[in-house]
């Protein structure tokens, strides 16, 4: 029997044609938006807190508690949906569109009632245009039956939304950054505080959510939050997507608790190594986390917690498996790359720090470097971490420091001098690789 056989799934459930609302109406769809709106706001931020339910983006946040946060009274208040997705590795929200987009409208509804916000503005990115029409039609659907807009199901609650899409660009994933995107303005991030509960979108109140995250809500408020506690770990507990990519037999998306065995996930539920192959890493959360040897896959699960005790993080629990013929050096050296490009320029330590780090790791690629690079990767790392605006610098020094220490043959193999570089440069030479 495999890991999740017996898993009942919640956000991507095995209907056909869920995308339709009449089909999403017909397995109890929105009942979860009809049982809030007879409850007080309070009662439903309640109930979130109660779940236990942390964000699905990344930072892994307490979502009732930022619910709790925003200010009550006569202002405007607005509520930010994150679908920019941008996180190498990561594609879940993306099944959600596509899917099972009544269940994130019903979700950011629910929200939107908690916090009685009047306008949520959904944040894609722009390379996700096909599956923008999706929501957008799926939306179309959810006005035209009176779910969204003025006096919805005829209650004294109005709220609109608003799908926007991005440009493509990594940073406005960060919350700050996408409101100033959402803005019109160039998306560098916000210093903190004020935070965005007190000043956000154009000044005013402002929630930030992930698509999973919202997704969730909408769950929580069908099944209770009592069930939604019981569903995998417990300090870190309900349904989540795995997105798992990379050198395995069945990649994909798929649903199942939190506090599985990543082991387990990749060897079960993803089919194991493709042409049975040797495990040689994991990125357990997206390409910002820190990477894993074979002995901590053997010990880690995939929950905060568990991520945590083995140094590492569950952020979108985007899982990119890596098998033993996997260069590496090359892999950091792409990674670099990319938090290169899409560093946005505003702090000094991440604008020079992220073109330093390529531009050293490009010398183990290029075999020219010697031990004081070694020495001056980490040093680099050192001046970026927690001395941004934003995490970014954070999520371009992390696989640089983790990779380079817990793979640290692999790069001594590329120095100038190294007893081993000679015979692999000359074997590939040989062989045509």
């Amino acid at each position: 029997m495999g890991l999740l056989d017996n898993y009942e799934k919640v956000l991507l459930p095995d209907i056909k044609d869920l995308h339709k609302l009449a089909v999403y109406e017909e397995h109890g769809g929105y009942s979860g938006f009809k049982k809030a709106l007879e409850q007080t706001p309070d009662d439903v931020i309640n109930e979130v807190k109660k779940s236990g339910l942390r964000g699905r983006g990344g930072a892994g946040f307490p979502t009732g508690m930022k619910w709790s946060f925003m200010p009550k009274g006569d202002k405007v208040r607005y509520l930010a949906c994150n679908g920019d997705e941008g996180e190498p590795g990561t594609f879940k929200d993306r099944q959600i569109f596509e899917f099972n987009p009544h269940l994130f409208i019903e979700g950011t509804l629910i929200a939107c009632y908690a916090m009685q916000i009047q306008v949520a503005y959904v944040y894609i990115r722009g390379e996700y245009v096909k599956w923008i029409n999706i929501l957008q039609k799926a939306l179309d659907e959810a006005y035209a039956k009176g779910y969204v807009g003025k006096q919805i199901l005829g209650k004294n609650f109005s709220t609109e939304i608003v799908i926007h899409r991005g440009a493509g660009a990594y940073i406005c994933g960060e919350e700050s950054s996408l409101m100033n995107s959402l803005e019109g303005k160039r998306p560098y991030p916000r210093i903190k505080p004020p935070f965005p509960a007190q000043v956000g979108l154009w000044g005013q109140p402002t929630t930030i959510n992930n698509i999973e995250t919202l997704s969730c809500a909408a769950v929580i408020m069908r099944k209770g939050a009592d069930w939604f506690s019981k569903v995998g770990a417990e300090k870190h507990p309900g349904p989540v997507l795995y997105g798992i990519s990379g050198h395995v037999n069945k990649p994909g998306v798929y649903e199942g608790p939190t506090g599985l065995p990543l082991k387990d996930l990749i060897f079960d539920v993803a089919g194991g190594i493709r042409g049975g192959k040797k495990l040689k890493a994991v990125i357990p959360g997206g390409s910002s986390t820190p990477i894993l040897t074979p002995e901590m896959v053997d010990k880690a699960t995939m929950d905060a917690d568990g991520l945590r005790t083995v140094g590492s993080m569950m952020g979108t629990a985007g899982i990119i498996v890596m098998d033993e013929d996997t260069d590496l050096v090359e892999v950091l050296h792409t990674l670099t790359k990319f938090y290169h490009h899409e560093s946005c320029g505003q702090c000094t330590p991440c604008r020079e720090g992220t073109g330093w780090l390529e531009k050293v790791v490009g010398k183990f690629a290029a075999r020219t470097a010697t031990s004081q690079d070694y020495d001056l990767l980490l040093k680099i790392c050192g001046q970026m971490e927690g001395r941004t605006v934003c995490a970014l610098a954070d999520a371009a020094a992390w696989p640089v420091r983790n990779t380079i220490t817990r793979f640290k043959s692999e790069f001594e193999a590329r120095m100038v001098g190294s007893p081993t570089a000679g015979w692999e440069y000359s074997m590939k030479a040989v062989s045509g690789v």
